[in-house]
C-alpha cells in the first residue's frame, strides 16, 4: 500500500503570508500596548522560522526587548511510541528564564491541538510565564483539544483525505500554504 501526495490548491502565496505575519505582529502590539519585553518561542521546525520571522517584524514597529527561542516537543508528545524505538530529537532552546514574562508560542499549523498540548507541558517544564499566547500560520479544522490560537494568519476547513502544508523558503525554497490531498493506494 503506498501513499500519493498531490497539489489540490495554493492556499496562500508568498506576499500573503508576508501580509499574514504583519498582521498577527500588529495584532500583538495592538493586544499589548503596554508590553516591555517579550519572548517568542517557536516549535521546531517551522514554528521556529515563523518566530523568528515575527520577531523581525516587531524589532521594526516596536522598542520591546524580544528574545526568541525554539521548542522541540518530541519527548512531550503523545504518540512518541509511534515514531519507533529511535525518534530524532532537536534541541531546546530558551534564551531567557521564561519566569513572569509574556511569551509568544508559535507554529506553523494548529489541527488537533496535540501539539500545542505538548508545547504547554514543555514550557511549564521551563518556567511559569505570566502569560502564553499562540499565533500559527494557519488554523485547520479537526481540533480534538479545545486549544485555539490568539492570532492566525489564515483558517481553512478541509475534507477528508486532505492536508494542509506550509512551505518556507529556508527550507523549502519557497514561501507557500498548500492544500494537499492524501490518497493511499492498494497495489
Amino acid at each position: 500500500m503506498g501513499v500519493k501526495f498531490r497539489e489540490k490548491r495554493t492556499l496562500m502565496n508568498e506576499e500573503e503570508m508576508q501580509w499574514a505575519l504583519q498582521r498577527i505582529a500588529h495584532e500583538l502590539i495592538e493586544h499589548n500596548s503596554r508590553l516591555k519585553e517579550i519572548c517568542i518561542i517557536g516549535i521546531r521546525k517551522r514554528g521556529d522560522i515563523l518566530a523568528k520571522r515575527i520577531a523581525e517584524i516587531l524589532g521594526e514597529l516596536t522598542s520591546w526587548d524580544i528574545k526568541v527561542g525554539v521548542l522541540d516537543i518530541t519527548l512531550y508528545r503523545d504518540d512518541l511510541t509511534t515514531y519507533g524505538p529511535k525518534p530524532i530529537i532537536g534541541s531546546t532552546y530558551f534564551p531567557c528564564n521564561i519566569d513572569n514574562l509574556n511569551v509568544l508560542l508559535v507554529d506553523d499549523v494548529i489541527y488537533t491541538g496535540r501539539t500545542i498540548r505538548a508545547a504547554l507541558d514543555e514550557i511549564i517544564d521551563y518556567g511559569r510565564p505570566s502569560a502564553i499566547r499562540l499565533a500559527t500560520m494557519v488554523t485547520r479544522s479537526g481540533r480534538e483539544l479545545p486549544i485555539m490560537p490568539d492570532y492566525s494568519g489564515t483558517s481553512v476547513n478541509l475534507s477528508e483525505g486532505e492536508e494542509v502544508q506550509v512551505f518556507l523558503s529556508e527550507i523549502d525554497g519557497q514561501d507557500s500554504v498548500k492544500i494537499i490531498e492524501v490518497s493511499t493506494n492498494d497495489e
